[in-house]
């Protein structure tokens, strides 16, 4: 008969065998920011110098380190919304990543267990004298 720990051992594979499926439905990812703009023009007459101001845009901006540069890109409504799904997907395979970790740290807390309790019970060892550096003759 398995016992609990073997059987917490297989739950915690067959969890760990289901991520890559979930991986695989991702789709695109993309990583970096989208902000909302709004700016001024270079015309003195126009509304976006007055008193309010009334700004043109919205202008949507990607921005994100590519190859340790950062690159930013003005994006359409269309495109806000591809890179926005993208972004969540990155998102979802960091998570996806953390939750592979976590299982294997917990199997290999239950194996390190399963290894101490299979181990014949041996004698401590005696600790040796930490090296001073002194030459030996």
């Amino acid at each position: 008969m398995a016992s609990n720990d073997e059987r917490h051992l297989a739950r915690l594979r067959a969890r760990a065998y289901e991520k890559p499926q979930e991986l695989s439905r991702l789709g695109f990812v993309m990583r970096g920011s989208i902000i909302e703009r709004f700016s001024r023009c270079g015309s003195p007459g126009c509304a976006c110098h007055d008193d309010p101001p009334r700004l043109h845009g919205p202008y949507w901006q990607w921005t994100a380190k590519v190859g340790g540069k950062t690159v930013t890109r003005n994006l359409s409504e269309e495109q806000v919304r591809r890179y926005r799904e993208w972004m969540e997907n990155a998102q979802r395979l960091d998570e996806i990543v953390y939750e592979l970790f976590e299982l294997s740290a917990q199997a290999d807390a239950i194996l390190r267990g399963l290894e101490r309790e299979a181990a014949p019970a041996s004698k401590k060892s005696k600790r040796r004298k930490p090296d001073r550096g002194t030459p030996r003759s």
